[in-house]
């Protein structure tokens, strides 16, 4: 089979080579499955580089979530031989076949192909976990999420607006702008032209954001912490802008906000019952037209530089999805 490897850690665009691999046997309790789409994450391209915090030994296959279907599978396990499944990996998933944890595999939505379902599951697992159980967005809200055009920015819009908030959206120009506007925000922000705090203000009367999504950190989630409302979440994602913030004690203590957390995969470790429901419940979201992934392109397995180079550049939103060539 072909598989994406690196054996020296590097920049992706040095570090990866298009090789011919033996395809993987399939252990007791294992999946066989064969990759139709794989998605792209920030993610990749930290691990390429040896700086992400889940270090497989070299050499490895890079990427962390795929659609596919089962080839082979436990006769006792929850897959069946010929089942579409979205697949969670800590890494392999740039190859023709990866061998999955059945645990980690979830069902594909009925309509979904399968670019989309590869752009499905961590985004929008992402985004689900950090509204609904760690900020509790309420109906009637107002939700600000940076980088909006981003994956995980435009699933937190759409989900936003599927549970009532009112959702301001920042983003760099008016074709990423326009990508928000689409995914269903009501306030657009060039952050690029325009105080986001001071607009924050200016449309909640002063009064600030009630939750905000922050996947950038840095001098954003500084700027943040001026438009956020009494008892306000300022939920932490990720820190794409590289410096990783502080904030004194006192300034939590004064507006009695919550400064909170998100890692995904801890709940994937530590409560997959948990992410499954939610798998569940953003499925049938989905099927009613409430949400649905962004994909900015798709690319042919061998052009995977190409790909990195438009995420690395930031022309690109929402997802960027690589296809294997498998036939449906």
């Amino acid at each position: 089979m072909l598989a994406w490897t690196v054996h020296e850690y590097g920049p992706p665009l040095d570090a990866l080579k298009l090789e011919t691999v033996p395809t993987p046997d399939c252990p007791p309790s294992s999946a066989l499955i064969r990759v139709h789409a794989i998605g792209i994450n920030f993610a990749d391209t930290l691990s390429i580089q040896g700086r992400y915090q889940v270090k497989p030994p070299l050499p490895f296959t890079p990427g962390i979530e795929a659609s596919g279907v089962v080839e082979q599978a436990d006769s006792a396990g929850i897959l069946k031989v010929g089942q579409r499944v979205i697949v969670a990996t800590p890494w392999g998933a740039l190859a023709e076949y990866l061998v999955a944890d059945p645990a980690l595999c979830f069902p594909i939505p009925d309509g979904m192909g399968f670019p989309e379902a590869a752009a499905f599951l961590l985004t929008y697992q992402t985004s689900a976990f950090a509204l609904i159980r760690r900020a509790s967005l309420r109906t009637g809200e107002f939700l600000l999420v940076h980088n909006g055009a981003g994956g995980v920015g435009t699933a937190a819009i759409q989900i936003g607006k599927a549970l009532g908030a009112t959702v301001a959206a920042t983003a760099g120009g008016s074709e990423k702008l326009e990508v928000c506007r689409k995914a269903g925000a009501d306030i657009l922000i060039n952050y690029e032209e325009e105080d986001f705090a001071a607009v924050v203000l200016e449309h909640t009367g002063g009064r600030g954001a009630d939750v905000i999504y922050d996947s950038i950190g840095g001098d954003v989630f500084d700027a943040s912490t001026k438009c956020i409302a009494v008892e306000g979440r300022l939920l932490v994602i990720g820190f794409a802008g590289g410096r990783i913030p502080s904030i004194a004690a006192n300034r939590i203590m004064l507006k009695n906000i919550s400064i909170v957390g998100l890692n995904w995969g801890a709940y994937r470790d530590h409560d997959p019952k948990a992410v499954r429901q939610v798998h569940d419940d953003l499925c049938a979201m989905h099927q009613v037209g409430s949400i649905s992934p962004v994909i900015f392109a798709t690319y042919p397995f061998e052009d995977l530089p190409r790909a990195l180079d438009d995420l690395k550049s930031r022309r690109s939103f929402g997802k960027l999805i690589i296809e294997t060539g498998a036939t449906p």
